[in-house]
């Protein structure tokens, strides 16, 4: 895989995991199933993925200090907060699920998840995710 592509993925991993609405997993299937390569991709789309879900969590530490107790959440956002309040950094496993995941980084930050935990947890389940995907397009092809 070239430069250039692994810097697509990467780019498309990134923006996939802030709250644009955009999907990475087709483009790292394309990826592994261009040459047949799995680890490269894998850990280039799990890069991308993890640092744009540490660009939110930084977003989300930030808008804290703006709103700070005039937020209001939205019923997701409740039960997203719920669930991160009662499981703590283990619920960030489910940062790789849509909307749902984007709201718990975004709330990671805010409620000031320590960094280092933050990172263990979205890593593994980011990575577990694209490693799946990975795996189903590697035999596909």
């Amino acid at each position: 895989m070239s430069v250039l592509a692994h810097s697509g993925l990467f780019a498309w991993s990134f923006l996939a995991a802030t709250a644009l609405p955009l999907g990475s997993e087709a483009a790292l299937a394309a990826a592994v199933g261009a040459r047949g390569q799995l680890v490269g991709p894998l850990l280039v789309a799990t890069a991308g993925n993890v640092l744009g879900a540490c660009t939110t969590y930084w977003l989300g530490r930030k808008s804290s200090r703006v709103f700070g107790r005039r937020w209001e959440a939205s019923a997701g956002e409740a039960r997203a907060a719920r669930l991160l309040r009662r499981h703590g950094g283990p619920a960030l496993l489910l940062s790789p699920l849509p909307v749902l995941g984007d709201v718990l980084v975004a709330l990671a930050g805010m409620t000031r998840v320590p960094f280092g935990a933050f990172v263990f947890w979205v890593t593994l389940g980011k990575g577990v995710r694209y490693a799946a995907v990975a795996l189903a397009a590697s035999t596909l092809w």
